[in-house]
């Protein structure tokens, strides 16, 4: 970047609009991350067999299975195995995909929003 472009970078994020922009860019990153953080803690609780009757296990999978959005399910999403262990594989392989998706959709809103 030359000098100018950052100069411009820095005028266009000290506006006003500038400034709310990066700061909802901000927050729709933080919101993906969020999102595939539970997604990607549901998988691993799921893969390490947690106590489904523990109040804060119970919540972090109540959410997982809200934001897999119905594409990503457990019990028919992308990937669907059979046999044992399926469902750690169902969870790890659609809930994986999942945490992935939400963060390079995130990333790209980010960009795109960010001044």
């Amino acid at each position: 970047m030359g000098g100018h472009e950052v100069a411009d970078r820095k005028a266009v994020t000290t506006t006003p609009a500038g400034s709310v922009r990066l700061r909802v860019a901000q927050l729709v990153w933080l919101a993906a991350v969020v999102c595939a953080l539970f997604l990607a803690v549901g998988a691993l609780l799921i893969a390490l067999d947690a106590n489904r009757d523990n109040a804060l296990v119970r919540f972090v999978l109540d959410v997982a299975d809200a934001l897999d959005l119905d594409v990503f399910s457990r019990s028919n999403g992308v990937f669907t195995f059979d046999g044992a262990d399926a469902a750690t594989k169902n969870a790890l392989a659609n809930w994986g995909i999942a945490a992935i998706a939400y963060l390079v959709v995130g990333r790209v809103l980010e960009r795109i929003i960010r001044p």
